[in-house]
């Protein structure tokens, strides 16, 4: 890529994309093209190839997709593995028709087999059954590395597919009905520590914000507590102590990458790295497979001990409840990174300089 390469950036406006972007921005790339949801539909295929013949982007990001936790992933099965089957095999493919010079397909470790050897290589994957609870996801993004493999075997495109770890940081997705664990646990944490201070007002701008199934700050307080109630943010009416209950036993290890060093590696590979450096080594036997790269730090934290860290930060008081009769998901998903290592990169931010960071981003924003 030079600076002023035509560069689409699939999904800017998330998480994922709008670190791209401003990694891309910092570094002075220019020549974008941006395209919201309400502007163009990634599953409708004649819109996807209609702007891929007006706009002609030389490189793509494909970073747009159907997101969540565990709960949106084991309760929308359906539209997870349809909307990004369909945002992938719609852009991949277009990609290929129009000559686009390089794509980078961003998928994720829940790729991986619930059982996999820890760490987890990219040799790992398709080699046991997936975690029940995000399968349709997992499925859908493999999907997408295959894809990506096959393209370049058969046509020659130079088409890199990444898989980051857990990813946290600016944009991030609080809807407790949707997020993923980090982003609920700082909103449920802050929360609770703002009803113990009996701080309404800044319990009010937050619901005013990001309100909470249609609840937002003008609701009466009844409806504010009846909500936070649902999703775990507790008084007690006796003790009046505030409690945060946290899905599970608390024990699931997890791995987290804060997002703008993603979108450092990320664009790392898009200027240094082309298929042909991942393929040689991903031959074996004449099969070429693998050759998918894992983006992540290679250390991982206890769901418990992530929450208190978050309580210590946030300085919340009151109690974390862990609810034992939810579910954990898979027990550990940590990444080797090596392969990404060996390439030139490495991670730098620890989790406990990234949840303050994340913190901070929250309230201020």
């Amino acid at each position: 890529m030079n600076k002023n390469s035509k560069i689409y950036i699939a999904g800017h406006l998330g998480l994922v994309g709008s670190a791209i972007l401003k990694n891309l921005q910092n570094k002075g790339y220019s020549n974008f093209v941006f395209k919201s949801i309400d502007e163009l539909d990634l599953t409708n295929q004649k819109e996807v190839e209609t702007f891929f013949e007006i706009e002609k982007p030389e490189y793509v990001f494909l970073a747009a997709a159907k997101v969540g936790g565990i709960v949106a992933n084991n309760t929308y099965r359906a539209q997870f593995i349809y909307e990004n089957l369909m945002i992938q095999n719609n852009v991949i493919h277009q990609a290929y028709v129009h000559g686009v010079k390089k794509l980078l397909f961003l998928g994720s470790t829940c790729i991986y087999p619930r059982d996999a050897e820890q760490p987890m290589s990219e040799d790992s994957l398709l080699t046991s059954p997936l975690e029940y609870t995000n399968e349709p996801y997992a499925v859908a993004k493999i999907t997408g590395i295959k894809m990506c493999e096959s393209y370049n075997i058969q046509y020659g495109t130079n088409f890199i597919s990444v898989m980051p770890t857990n990813l946290y940081g600016p944009n991030d997705n609080f809807d407790l009905e949707k997020s993923h664990v980090l982003p609920a646990l700082i909103r449920k944490i802050y929360l609770g520590k703002c009803l113990e201070e009996n701080k309404w007002e800044d319990i009010r701008n937050d619901l005013t914000r990001r309100p909470i199934e249609g609840i937002n700050g003008e609701a009466e307080e009844t409806e504010i507590l009846s909500i936070l109630a649902k999703y775990g943010v507790l008084t007690n009416s006796k003790t009046s102590e505030v409690s945060v209950e946290i899905w599970g036993t608390g024990k699931p290890m997890r791995e987290f990458l804060w997002s703008e060093e993603m979108a450092d590696a990320c664009v790392f590979v898009m200027e240094n790295v082309n298929f042909e450096d991942v393929e040689n080594s991903a031959i074996n036997n004449n099969e070429i497979r693998n050759t998918h790269i894992n983006i992540g730090t290679g250390r991982e934290i206890s769901i418990k001990d992530l929450s208190e860290l978050i309580k210590k930060i946030i300085t919340f008081k009151g109690r974390l409840v862990f609810n034992t009769d939810k579910p954990d998901g898979t027990m550990r998903k940590l990444t080797d990174p090596s392969k990404l290592n060996s390439l030139g990169w490495k991670h730098q931010i620890e989790i406990e300089e990234g949840v303050s960071k994340m913190y901070q981003w929250y309230i201020a924003s």
